[in-house]
């Protein structure tokens, strides 16, 4: 007959989401003002957010980090 796997498809495979990006979170509305929740990328510009972690800022689009100062004063402790 033939081999295994002859005439598997990968393209019927597909992976599971991750989830959608909640958009909504990223802005806060008061009144008719609005104000952003997240940081821009410097180097991105405006419309491209940088992820919060526990001692740095970064970048998913360019990799741009940024340590924060909480991190700076952690490391001299040691």
């Amino acid at each position: 007959m033939g081999k295994a796997g002859v005439g598997d498809s990968t393209a019927d495979k597909k992976k599971p989401l991750k989830g959608e990006v909640a958009v909504y979170k990223f802005y806060m509305i008061e009144g008719n003002s609005v104000t952003r929740n997240k940081r821009d990328c410097p180097r991105c510009g405006k419309g491209v957010f940088m992820a919060e972690h526990r001692d740095r800022h970064s970048c998913g689009k360019c990799g741009f980090t940024e340590f924060t100062e909480h991190s700076k004063k952690a490391t001299k402790k040691r």
